[in-house]
């Protein structure tokens, strides 16, 4: 008889990294259905989630496949919440950042890898009314379900900007009038309300490692989270979120 008493889990049909890029989730595919720019192959639905899909607006003309829970959890594997509802899509091309009309407030992610903590950085950014978030071509996650579905939607919402070299994207954005807000545990100054009509990139790196020295010595000012408790670190996500609440806590 096995010690184990948890039978191992089924691995997903689908490769999250290699394979055709599944969204999953109704707010998730919702958002991929409404976007133009997306290229949607098929959705694979239950009866009840398609229902509720069309209940939340118009779907567009393509393949519908009928898919129990089981079945989905077999193609998605287990931990996904699928909600019943899964769409294949092509990834959505990356703007470069010239090609982002406004660019008032963005959040620039140094070498940020985990497809959760993007994802939910787009949600927060899409809520706050971020124009973009920025990450390296090189240390960035691939778009996944993982990260669309972290993002509840936001995905097909905010401009998601790959750029080659952050230092020069940095360089850039400061010469667009923008300061440049670099976050770290050690900083000396506080995170303080910014003044109504700053432009302003909020710069964050991966937890553990921070932001890289070359980041840190282009950043205008650096500055920590103020923390009284026995904590004095945050998950990127949430640092994100406090210091987009602080940037637009002025604005009308």
């Amino acid at each position: 008889m096995s010690k184990n008493k948890f039978p191992p889990k089924k691995r997903p049909a689908v490769d999250p990294d290699n394979g055709p890029v599944y969204l999953y989730g109704l707010h998730t595919v919702r958002a991929a259905l409404d976007n133009p720019q997306r290229k949607k192959r098929v959705l694979l639905a239950t009866p009840n989630a398609l229902n509720r899909l069309g209940e939340s607006g118009p779907i567009p003309d393509l393949p519908i496949h009928e898919k129990t829970p089981r079945e989905l959890d077999a193609l998605l594997g287990a931990d996904a919440v699928h909600q019943g509802v899964a769409l294949e899509v092509d990834p959505v091309d990356r703007p470069r950042l010239q090609d982002v009309e406004k660019l008032d407030l963005v959040i620039a992610l140094d070498q940020v890898t985990d497809p959760h903590n993007v994802g939910a950085i787009l949600r927060t950014a899409c809520a706050f009314g971020a124009d973009a978030v920025i990450t390296t071509a090189r240390y960035a996650p691939r778009e996944t379900g993982v990260l669309a579905k972290s993002a509840s939607g936001a995905l097909d919402l905010i401009p998601l900007v790959e750029v080659r070299n952050l230092g020069e994207t940095l360089e850039t954005l400061k010469k667009n009038g923008l300061l440049c807000l670099g976050f770290d545990s050690e900083a000396e100054g506080l995170l303080r309300p910014r003044p109504s009509g700053q432009k302003l990139a909020i710069v964050l790196g991966a937890e553990g490692k921070g932001l890289r020295q070359k980041t840190r010595s282009l950043c205008d000012e650096m500055v920590r989270l103020d923390m009284p408790g026995p904590i004095k670190s945050l998950n990127v996500s949430n640092a994100a979120a406090i210091a987009l609440f602080a940037a637009t806590a002025g604005r009308s």
